[in-house]
């Protein structure tokens, strides 16, 4: 069944999505201000909705990151085109209120306005800081196997 299909038998299943998804899924306004913050969002980054709505998103942004950010940001709501495609996951590094650094994949969705033009955007994003670590340290113990039997031979 079509999304418009089910919301004519579910009109508040979107409503429910956004106030129950253990993402992250954050709205944000052509200048990169956000509008929208869901349960999900403020579980993964320590603010509430009232603390996000109407911060920039240098909220979870890393500083050392913060100029690439907006460079891409600045040049996909000024031409509408971005470089990833639609559903791609990305993978990036991102910031807590805590100021503890971790690692996040996201979906990034355009958003319009009546005239076609980006109007901002509404990411889902997921903390995969602990698969990321494990990743990491997998890495590491096989390079020092394979260190240690290179050795050996």
């Amino acid at each position: 069944m079509p999304a418009a299909g089910l919301m004519k038998y579910h009109p508040d299943l979107g409503s429910a999505i956004l106030a129950t998804a253990s993402d992250a899924i954050i709205a944000t306004d052509r200048a990169g201000i956000v509008s929208f913050w869901n349960p999900g969002a403020a579980r993964i980054f320590g603010f509430t909705a009232e603390q996000a709505v109407g911060q920039s998103l240098d909220l979870i942004v890393p500083q050392n990151l913060r100029a690439r950010h907006w460079e891409g940001y600045r040049r996909v709501m000024a031409t509408g085109e971005s470089r990833y495609g639609d559903g791609e996951l990305l993978s990036v590094p991102a910031m807590t209120k805590e100021g503890r650094r971790i690692s996040v994949e996201f979906t990034i969705v355009m958003l319009r306005d009546e005239q076609d033009r980006p109007a901002g955007t509404v990411a889902i994003l997921r903390d995969v800081t602990a698969r990321f670590e494990e990743t990491r340290k997998l890495r590491r113990e096989l390079a020092d196997a394979l260190r240690a039997k290179a050795m050996g031979s």
